[in-house]
């Protein structure tokens, strides 16, 4: 049985007001959903120390938003997966849509950060997803199977016993498009069968999330479908209640 897991991922916001209020908010709620689900915050580098403060005591788990390949050296501006696990770190993103187009990152060097992330203890959250055009196109599992392909190449099938996949239609990203409940299980449950020709019990056991403008309202239907395991939240991740009724409609169809 799949456990849901909440994730927020903060992108380019907050200030240590805004991730004071916000963490302590999310403390209670993390807590109760606990037996059912999982709930966790992606931060900015900057907070991830105070969100590790903050946090202490509850069942609310913390990552990163991105992690390099490297864990040392002269990379300036970089944030090494040792570093991230030493502020008490459990997830690092990796391969997010804006990653890949503002950062030009290939599904090869992808899947060298997937890589760098779980050798040294970080469970990475790889990001798959197409574009509006590759969506109308109907080449949606074309360009996921070359994403998930890569990091199967370098890291094997099994790499994902210990890994989340967050499947996050770039056309419904910060857009207020949602894909449909429907076309989310489609494409969530082409995922797990393209892994399943790899191998059966990892693709029956991997957590893969719904991303892509998910909130409050579109949750609870979302939550619903067989093979959608949890979201990757926005924007809605930023507000408290929101971010809150979103963790109870994943504990409501655990």
């Amino acid at each position: 049985m799949r456990k849901p897991l909440v994730m927020g991922n903060w992108k380019l916001n907050g200030t240590k007001e805004s991730v004071t209020a916000l963490v302590t908010a999310l403390k209670a709620p993390a807590d109760k959903a606990a037996p059912k689900a999982e709930v966790a915050v992606c931060a900015p580098a900057v907070f991830i120390g105070m969100v590790e403060q903050l946090a202490q005591g509850s069942q609310l788990q913390w990552g990163s938003e991105d992690c390099d390949i490297h864990t040392q050296g002269a990379y300036t501006g970089e944030n090494s997966p040792v570093m991230l696990r030493e502020f008490g770190c459990t997830y690092a993103i990796v391969g997010h849509s804006e990653r890949r187009d503002y950062h030009k990152e290939s599904n090869e060097y992808v899947a060298q950060k997937y890589q760098a992330a779980q050798a040294n203890g970080l469970i990475p959250v790889l990001c798959v997803g197409e574009s509006e055009a590759q969506f109308e196109a109907k080449q949606t599992m074309d360009v996921i199977r070359a994403e998930l392909k890569a990091v199967i190449d370098l890291c094997g099938i099994k790499s994902f016993e210990k890994a989340v996949i967050a499947y996050e239609p770039i056309w419904a990203i910060g857009t207020g498009k949602t894909a449909t409940p429907e076309i989310a299980q489609s494409v969530h449950q082409d995922i797990r069968a393209y892994l399943a020709q790899f191998d059966a019990e990892v693709a029956q056991g991997v957590r893969i999330l719904y991303g892509g403008s998910c909130n409050a309202k579109t949750a609870p239907d979302l939550f619903k479908q067989p093979d959608i395991d949890g979201g990757l939240v926005g924007g809605a991740s930023l507000k408290a209640p929101d971010f809150t009724a979103i963790i109870e409609a994943a504990v409501a169809n655990a």
